[in-house]
């Protein structure tokens, strides 16, 4: 061990040590050299491997962001919720905003399509529970007998 003693100002001192290397180290040198050259080619070939691996992949969309496929004869909450883009259990400040959203991208007064507008509010009505079956199940034909008025 080498011991070198530095004083470049008489505030500050300071001590470095140098270590020297036996030669008995020498002899372990090309086993540790070795083991590291082998570590060094077998973690190259594995992320050789797994780039190629991942390059070779599928590519599969992660999201898709607007809903394929055609139309149901009923219309159910689930399809309405995808035509919207919002979930099944969305609340009625998200529908209407989605609803806005989507119809301004496809009304039919900016060039889109008729059935697609009519599609988009039913889905709405649907969402929001508002649907042609459910109006004519509140309101019953026939006279109608308010309780006050008899």
């Amino acid at each position: 061990m080498v011991r070198i003693l530095s004083h470049p100002s008489p505030f500050l001192s300071f001590t470095v040590d140098i270590y020297t290397i036996k030669p008995e180290s020498f002899e372990e040198s090309p086993l540790v050299l070795g083991a590291t050259v082998a570590a060094a080619a077998w973690s190259g070939r594995f992320l050789i491997g797994a780039w190629q691996a991942f390059k070779a992949r599928p590519v599969v969309p992660r999201v898709q962001r607007f809903y394929k496929g055609g139309f149901e004869q009923k219309m159910t909450r689930r399809e309405a919720a995808l035509i919207l883009g919002v979930r099944e259990s969305a609340v009625m400040e998200k529908i209407k905003e989605a609803h806005r959203r989507v119809m301004v991208a496809n009304h039919p007064d900016a060039g889109g399509s008729h059935y697609l507008a009519s599609k988009i509010n039913e889905a709405k009505e649907v969402m929001s529970g508002k649907t042609k079956d459910n109006v004519a199940k509140v309101l019953p034909s026939g006279p109608y007998i308010f309780p006050h008025m008899s």
